[in-house]
């Protein structure tokens, strides 16, 4: 898969106190009086926050690594304020592959002096840290002793059930590593629904996007971006399918405490690029799809 397409970073487009209403007895809120122009034929999951929990707690992983790479350089900036700069820009980029927060990462340690290592030395070691947190629960899945349904976003297996069901096809587009999201769809009983669809980070990172997914979704089945509706808790996916003319749905997800409620920074800043419709989790799928197929 290749393109010149690559993804913009955040930049607020719409406004973030737009006029919404929910569906009558639901948590599900749309925006604007929004209303689907046809019914899904395809739909485009990001994986991290949207699906799994597997990684629930990565940026408490990347931003000490990169406060520790920044505090290097000799700055004199507190942690304090090294923490607050590493998370503006890490939340920034959240959504596209990691490797463009790692080349922001060596843009910070050039403004301070530094000399940076390149950008996959710094993915390699954050990867390395994440997995020291996370391999207990991906060796859990794989021994059987974890239920999938624990680490996956809430009504996830039921909502690609019924999608499925009505015969829509599904695409998984994820900013982590194609190899990992592909042995972690497995352990989560994902892969039945995405079959060869899922499609991740590339180490010629320039080869890959979500955008470019979505382009070429639209290309070979020859239809148009109506047909399209996206799910994500990242501002990539949402502003991808907006773009691309797309239904995209906001998954505000509460991620470590699967709440049912809303995360209120996930929500404002998906609705600030454009969100159509937002959802707390999929635990009410059947009225989420009621609605798309328009037939409340």
């Amino acid at each position: 898969m290749s393109s010149t397409s690559h993804e913009r970073d955040y930049q607020l487009r719409y406004r973030e106190d737009r006029p919404s209403q929910f569906l009558a007895g639901t948590s599900i809120e749309v925006i604007d009086d929004f209303s689907p122009a046809e019914t899904p034929r395809f739909a485009v999951f990001d994986f991290d926050g949207t699906l799994s929990l597997v990684r629930e707690g990565w940026p408490e992983v990347m931003c000490p690594m990169m406060i520790a790479a920044l505090r290097e350089t000799g700055t004199s900036e507190s942690d304090e304020e090294l923490s607050r700069i590493a998370m503006d820009f890490i939340m920034e980029l959240n959504g596209k592959q990691t490797i463009y927060q790692m080349i922001r990462l060596g843009e910070e340690i050039t403004k301070r002096g530094g000399t940076p290592e390149e950008p996959a030395v710094y993915k390699h070691r954050y990867h390395e840290l994440l997995m020291q947190r996370i391999e207990s629960r991906r060796e859990s899945l794989r021994r059987g002793e974890a239920n999938p349904a624990d680490m996956l976003v809430p009504g996830s297996l039921e909502l690609l059930a019924e999608l499925q069901q009505r015969g829509t096809s599904l695409y998984l587009a994820s900013g982590t590593d194609e190899q990992y999201v592909r042995e972690e769809a497995d352990l989560l009983g994902l892969t039945p629904f995405f079959g060869d669809h899922i499609y991740g980070a590339q180490d010629d990172y320039k080869n890959f996007s979500k955008q470019m997914v979505i382009e070429r979704i639209l290309r070979e089945n020859e239809v148009e971006g109506s047909r399209l509706i996206g799910f994500g808790d990242g501002y990539v996916e949402i502003d991808n399918i907006k773009t691309a003319g797309g239904t995209p749905i906001a998954v505000a997800s509460d991620e470590s405490n699967r709440s049912g409620k809303p995360d209120e920074w996930k929500r404002k800043r998906l609705l600030g690029v454009g969100a159509d419709v937002v959802i707390p989790d999929f635990g009410e799928h059947r009225a989420l799809c009621r609605f798309l197929w328009k037939e409340d």
